[in-house]
């Protein structure tokens, strides 16, 4: 008893602790904020700065203390940001024109095809204002966006890195073989390679097969905008890509046509004053996107304000949505899917979100943006289904896929009246697979340890690591997976009014890119977020009718910190001091930290790593 009351004791007093502690931290960030930043207004002669740094995510996360600590959340903005920020811009009179700082943007290709886009309705819609990119280097994602500027500056020391585009995919077989560890199998679909990376040291040739064929139609894709912008012949674009041209410098990348001009960036901005009228001892009035959207202010107080809300009301969740009257429900769904945690696709959570859409009167039609590899099975049924009930309530459906949209990405996605796609879209992958390791040889071989299993019946033993599984539960499993992968292609025969005969011709978990998939008739359209929106409006009758974006996110305190410029001095204070991983190196551990918790089935497309 008194053990407890020390225990309620110590964790109130913590309680306390920790919200004067987080009280403490608010006020100190009001008096850096307030000092660092005093003109929050945006003044003539402005220029739209699009710092092409960190990752560019679909949509703003919620972020907690340790995701900004540990930097696990960027504060960069939004693709969505990009996009209103590009399309706000245009008729804004403030803003002269658009720098894109070209600093090596983490993005998938759909999304810089779609930033793309953006960047191109800037210029030929606002034919007054002006699109200028500069870099140190060209990285190859970054330079198919400045290929749409008006000039492309470049440091003189730098270069394009202009290479094509290369898959690596890493396989684990050698290492499992030398712990002890087998991943037993079982799969439909003979182009489904999710699982080979554990079951082989290298790709089988149907998996070399389709991943050449995307690759080279996303080069193709790359190659043409290139060739087009710069006004060069597409074959030239691929002899220049085959030079290695990043290594022959700035003078070969400028020889060649790719950059305009060689400056540092002091003289760019000299430049730009000159541009712009502003004197050349003061600063240019730089306006990032957010700030244009006035969606993150920087006023300090605000902040604050959240973080005492945050103090208050930890645990509490708001009890009422607001009101937004008749509107078309944006619905992201990016991420693994999962059934029950996560932080993609959650399928306990997603389905409620989409029956809720369903039951409100105020809500006139869908569209789903997809971003996602694919994941659990069941969820991806569960999700599917609640879909399928939004159509029965009478309203229109439609589907924008982004970078990927395979496996059980393709599996929501298919009972779409219209699916949209970007040309370098990667998607179907219909197949379904279940992996279940076997580490018999590591705990017993190797470690010694050794198990006596006592059954009332021959598999009572459900299938663990300690031992294989035995005949009858490959057998049954095989089928489970064999029943997965039929009801996975009758969803999509009747979602895609194809028979299901003719769509396992074109599934078998085979990866297609937009292009490939619209000819196959998996696609309707070729087009981004935006194309989809736009042609709901017109479906619907109703080009002013509001759109409002799903889940709803709620801004917290950290999330507000993230965001803000107070960020890096966060990270830098209780940042631990240990060595920085990579971003391929990170992307490797997460994934296989991901095998722990996967469904026994999944309907999922092989992780690659492209070189961009």
């Amino acid at each position: 008893m008194l053990k407890r009351f020390f225990i309620s004791l110590l964790g109130t007093v913590a309680g306390i602790w920790i919200s004067f502690m987080l009280i403490i931290f608010g006020g100190l960030m009001i008096a850096g904020l307030a000092g660092s930043d005093g003109d929050t207004g945006i003044r003539n002669h402005s220029i739209l700065y699009l710092d092409l740094s960190g990752m560019i995510e679909e949509r703003q996360q919620n972020a907690s203390f340790a995701d900004v600590v540990q930097g696990n959340i960027s504060n960069s903005p939004t693709l969505r940001e990009y996009i209103e920020a590009l399309d706000k811009a245009k008729d804004d009179d403030r803003i002269e024109g658009v720098v894109l700082n070209c600093a090596g943007a983490g993005m998938g290709f759909a999304t810089c095809e779609e930033l793309l886009e953006a960047l191109s309705a800037f210029r030929e819609e606002a034919s007054d204002k002006w699109v200028y990119a500069y870099s140190d280097g060209y990285e190859q994602g970054d330079y198919l966006l400045a290929t749409v500027a008006d000039k492309i500056f470049m440091n003189p020391l730098g270069g394009v890195n202009l290479h094509g585009i290369a898959s690596q995919i890493p396989f684990f077989k050698g290492l499992m073989d030398k712990v002890g560890v087998r991943m037993q199998i079982v799969k439909v679909g003979s182009f489904k390679s999710a699982v080979e990376p554990f079951i082989l040291t290298s790709a089988s040739e149907p998996s070399r097969l389709q991943t050449q064929t995307y690759v080279d139609s996303i080069w193709s894709f790359m190659r043409d905008v290139v060739a087009a912008n710069r006004g060069l012949e597409p074959e030239r674009v691929t002899a220049l890509a085959s030079e290695f041209l990043v290594a022959r410098g700035a003078n070969a990348a400028l020889e060649a046509g790719l950059v305009d001009s060689l400056v540092y960036f002091r003289g760019f901005e000299d430049y730009l004053r000159e541009l712009t009228g502003i004197e050349r001892d003061d600063d240019l009035r730089y306006v990032s996107p957010t700030k244009l959207l006035g969606e993150v202010s920087a006023d300090a107080a605000k902040i604050f304000e959240a973080a005492m809300a945050q103090s208050r009301n930890a645990d509490k969740k708001k009890a009422d949505k607001p009101a937004h009257g008749e509107h078309i429900a944006v619905l992201y769904a990016t991420g693994d899917i999962t059934d029950n945690d996560g932080n993609g696709i959650v399928g306990s959570q997603m389905v409620p979100e989409i029956v809720a859409l369903a039951d409100d009167d105020d809500v006139r039609a869908l569209v789903m943006r997809v971003n996602s590899g694919g994941g659990s099975a069941f969820a991806s049924e569960q999700i599917w289904e609640a879909l399928e009930y939004f159509k029965s309530k009478g309203k229109r459906f439609y589907v924008s896929m982004g970078d990927y949209a395979a496996s059980g990405g393709y599996y929501i996605s298919c009972g779409a009246d219209l699916i949209f796609a970007d040309a370098t879209t990667l998607t179907g992958s219909i197949g379904v697979f279940g992996m279940f390791p076997d580490a018999s040889q590591l705990i017993t071989g190797k470690l010694g340890v050794n198990f006596t299993t006592i059954e009332s019946n021959s598999n009572a033993m459900p299938p663990s690591l300690v031992s294989p599984l035995t005949a009858e539960q490959a057998s049954a499993l095989q089928e489970s997976v064999e029943a997965t992968y039929d009801l996975f292609t009758k969803r999509v025969a009747a979602g895609r009014n194809m028979p299901q005969d003719e769509v396992k011709k074109i599934a078998e978990g085979r990866v297609w890119v937009g292009t490939s998939a619209l000819q196959l008739g998996l696609v309707d359209r070729l087009g981004s977020l935006e194309t989809a929106i736009a042609k709901m409006k017109d479906e619907l009758g109703d080009t002013h009718i509001s759109v409002v974006f799903y889940p709803e996110a709620e801004e917290d305190f950290w999330t507000m910190v993230a965001r803000s410029g107070a960020l890096e001095d966060v990270r830098t204070a209780f940042a631990p001091a240990t060595p920085a991983l990579d971003a391929e190196t990170l992307e490797l551990l997460e994934y296989v930290a991901r095998l722990r918790t996967l469904a026994p089935v999944q309907a999922r497309m092989e992780p690659v790593i492209f070189e961009k």
